[in-house]
């Protein structure tokens, strides 16, 4: 998996912040050796985020972003600095760019933003060709305990202490290999997986989770089995030694979990991703609000991506319509997708979010701090599914044990 191939959501995301011509465009095409910014002495001269896809080795996969200047003037200024705070909201790493005038205000105004949102960050001052840090600016930073690095990103001057300072301030889960399912799946044995293909699925191929997973059971040296759900009591017959472990999607959780004997540990594909992107004791405790929910409540569904909604579609008709009926109360509902994420979440009692597959984990996060934050009950698409179908207890038991046998070493 190269920087091209990885998913998004798998990518480390590193955004370049700065003062307009601190040399942000400068500095980002120094460090993936590519022209990928436009460079120019005029200020402002970035107006949208630019992406690019960087193995950052030994770390992996990057996407460092290039952003508008922060200090942006008059009405489309105030635009693109909105454009970079929504790439902020997912950023995993900040590189606060300084050019040869030194620290101001500005710099100080988002030091302190990085460390109020908890974003791990460096300071880069830049064209130290030109001009070294001031021994006031070295002093700062030191009495601040803020990662410093001197760079020049014409002459390429500092840029392996850059990229080593970022791996070294990189959040732990890019450095590790998170667990999806891995920590439920021995060696030798054998996990089932219950994958519906309807009009929502893919045309040609799997959904990520599903690929994620099937990744995991490979690299334990299990075995694993896929099946549809209407040939999943046929399935189970048909094998010599009782799985395992049962992963289910959630839209067939119903049907699973008649078919399934209770002695088998039986779960869902995004309930394992509620703890993989998330927070699976928040996302529980969240479901529990729908049982004091009041009529006319408002619920936000967030969806992580755009797509076209079709007649059965999981967020916008089938979730809705089984909180109507579990609650029996006639429930209001806005809908959100892709970046956004409003910023008025005091208007809902509940928000409802997707697997976040094509987010990454600081995202989601994020998300989960805001409505936290705001005191806003938090849950997942499949935690609502099982709950509102009276098996939550029975997919978050293998989850919930795992966390119990944990705390308990």
């Amino acid at each position: 998996m190269n920087e091209n191939t990885a998913p998004r959501a798998l990518r480390a995301v590193i955004t370049i912040i700065g003062r307009r011509n601190a040399g942000k465009s400068s500095l980002i095409n120094a460090l993936t050796g590519q022209e990928v910014s436009i460079v120019s002495p005029r200020p402002g001269t970035t107006t949208d985020a630019i992406a690019k896809a960087y193995e950052l080795l030994p770390l992996g996969p990057v996407t460092f972003y290039d952003t508008a200047g922060l200090d942006d003037e008059g009405d489309l200024g105030k635009l693109r600095i909105g454009a970079t705070r929504k790439i902020l909201f997912k950023t995993d790493l900040a590189v606060i760019t300084v050019s040869e005038q030194g620290l101001g205000e500005k710099e100080k105004e988002m030091i302190a933003e990085m460390q109020r949102t908890d974003i791990p960050f460096v300071m880069a001052f830049n064209k130290c060709d030109l001009k070294p840090i001031s021994p006031q600016d070295r002093t700062y930073c030191t009495e601040k305990g803020l990662p410093y690095v001197e760079i020049s990103a014409a002459t390429g001057q500092g840029t392996d202490d850059l990229k080593a300072e970022m791996i070294r301030l990189m959040p732990a889960e890019f450095k590790e290999d998170p667990l999806l399912a891995g920590d439920l799946i021995g060696a030798g044995s054998t996990v089932l997986l219950v994958v519906p293909i309807d009009l929502s699925a893919p045309k040609g191929r799997l959904i990520l989770p599903q690929v994620q997973i099937l990744r995991e059971i490979l690299d334990r040296n299990a075995v694993a089995i896929v099946t549809k759900e209407n040939e999943l009591k046929e399935t189970l017959a048909g094998l010599k030694k009782a799985p395992s472990l049962v992963i289910t999607d959630s839209q067939v959780v119903m049907k699973a979990a008649a078919d399934v004997p209770p002695e088998i540990k039986l779960t869902t594909f995004s309930a394992l991703f509620a703890r993989y992107k998330g927070n699976i004791g928040t996302f529980l405790r969240g479901a529990e609000k729908i049982d004091t929910l009041k009529d006319h409540d408002r619920i936000l569904i967030a969806e992580a991506c755009s797509h076209h909604i079709q007649c059965d579609d999981i967020g916008r008709i089938k979730i809705p319509a089984w909180l109507k009926q579990y609650t029996g109360l006639n429930l209001e509902f806005d809908f959100c997708s892709g970046s956004d994420f409003p910023e008025n979440l005091e208007q809902y009692a509940l928000v409802v979010h997707c697997g976040a597959c094509m987010l990454n984990r600081t995202e989601m996060i994020r998300r989960i701090k805001e409505c936290e934050r705001r005191k806003i009950a938090i849950t997942n698409y499949g935690i609502v599914i099982s709950k509102t179908r009276g098996l939550l207890e029975r997919i978050a038991e293998p989850l919930t044990a795992q966390i119990r046998s944990s705390a308990a070493l």
